[in-house]
């Protein structure tokens, strides 16, 4: 009877409220596939993994094997084998502007504790009331600058108006506190510290644009428009075949057409961005605020770089949340919950912003501002600067779509008015 009852005792213990699984026995650890991203996120999920393999794993008796798929296509062949009601891999990868294609895919999470997080971050990861995932980074964008070549702006006050006149065709003086700055301003300023119009320039190209045809590069395209003003949709219509939607268009036209950046720019996303301000080659752009870590302590940028909003008025920031939810059809439920138990705690996410992730839990990120200054910013401009597309169950489609029909003209091939209305097109395709 004894026995029995510490048997039944055993199997109620390793039994989860998430699915129905069942541990192994203690000595035969249970391994759970992670899918992520390469980058810097996954760059800090990999010490995070790491100490828990070697501590609170071989508590569990789990082994977390993480794997890394492109930053292009992680998503579609995410799709592909959710569709298929795939259990090759336990936890996926996701985020705000996908949870609600993912949610029939994904088990509820059970204890996560609100307050930890920051409130959009968390509440932007529910579906129907459930909690489908579980945030890791909040994700927005800066304008980044060199803080030493902004401030020589002043004593070549005659040099900078005579080329924005050149370039812009306007009458413009320098303004050296970018958190003030029009895109007029941020022109001008690329304009300068490019050598085809200044020879003097420490770099060779003033902005390093992001143009290539990717949906990330979209988001970041995004601050432009709503930071004059526009937006995707205007009661419920395509709005960007507008005065508006084609100035933001422009702007990433006039950057590359006049040669603020390089030819190749047309080809780049997040890792050549940052290169192209660490080796010197460019002045500033508008990048995600996980390259801080970066663009801090490396190159031209060290010790450098300035952070500020993007450019404009109002809300003109993109905000989501990066995340990670549990397959329904994962073999090892149990296991999986295990081991997001131990990711929802402060002290993994500590580790994860230490090794350079960018957790959504804020007491971590004023407690660590001392390390990393721009945590400060994000959770201000989160919360001042902040928007979300919010455009349904398809807005991950729509960045894709946007990007495919926006960076010919992005990158000079096409103009605004070539491809305005045919975006107008593909966003009403897809609502």
């Amino acid at each position: 009877m004894r026995l029995k009852k510490t048997s039944i005792a055993l199997v109620s213990a390793l039994s989860l409220v998430v699915g129905l699984a069942v541990l192994p026995a203690a000595n035969a650890a249970t391994t759970v596939k992670m899918v992520l991203w390469p980058g810097p996120e996954g760059d800090a999920m990999q010490k995070v993994v790491d100490a828990y393999n070697t501590s609170q794993g071989k508590k569990d008796g789990v082994t977390v094997k993480m794997i890394l798929l492109s930053r292009d296509n992680t998503f579609a062949k995410e799709a592909a084998l959710m569709k298929s009601k795939s259990s090759e891999y336990d936890i996926y990868f996701t985020a705000s502007y996908l949870v609600g294609q993912h949610a029939p895919y994904l088990s509820d999470l059970k204890g996560v504790k609100d307050s930890l997080y920051l409130k959009a971050s968390v509440n932007s990861l529910k579906v129907a009331g459930k909690q489908k995932a579980l945030p890791l980074d909040t994700s927005l964008h800066f304008m980044y600058y060199r803080k030493d070549l902004i401030a020589s702006l002043s004593a070549n006050a005659a040099k900078y108006t005579s080329i924005a006149k050149e370039v812009l065709g306007k009458d413009l003086k320098p303004n050296t506190n970018p958190a003030t700055w029009s895109w007029d301003d941020a022109l001008a300023t690329a304009a300068f510290f490019t050598q085809k119009y200044n020879p003097d320039s420490p770099t060779k190209y003033g902005y390093a644009l992001p143009a290539k045809n990717l949906l990330y590069n979209t988001m970041i395209w995004n601050d432009v428009l709503w930071g004059l003003g526009g937006n995707w949709l205007k009661n419920g219509k395509p709005n960007l075949n507008t005065a508006t939607g084609k100035a933001a268009i422009d702007v990433y036209n006039t950057i590359y057409t006049k040669g603020l950046t390089s030819p190749e720019s047309s080809q780049w996303e997040y890792a050549e961005t940052n290169s192209a301000l660490t080796s010197g080659n460019a002045a500033m752009a508008l990048q995600w605020n996980a390259a801080y870590s970066e663009l801090s302590t490396t190159g031209a940028t060290k010790d450098q770089v300035g952070i500020a909003a993007p450019p404009g008025k109002g809300a003109r920031t993109h905000v989501h949340a990066l995340a990670v939810g549990l397959n329904k059809f994962s073999k090892n439920q149990a296991a999986s919950a295990k081991w997001m138990a131990y990711l929802a705690t402060v002290p993994a996410m500590k580790k994860y912003a230490t090794a350079g992730g960018v957790p959504s839990m804020p007491s971590i990120l004023t407690g660590m501002v001392a390390k990393n200054a721009s945590f400060a910013n994000i959770i201000e401009y989160a919360g001042k600067y902040g928007y979300s597309e919010s455009a349904g169950a398809r807005e991950f489609d729509i960045y894709a779509a946007l990007a495919e029909v926006l960076s010919p003209a992005w990158s000079g091939q096409k103009t605004s008015s070539d491809v305005a209305a045919a975006a107008d097109a593909a966003i009403q395709k897809l609502l």
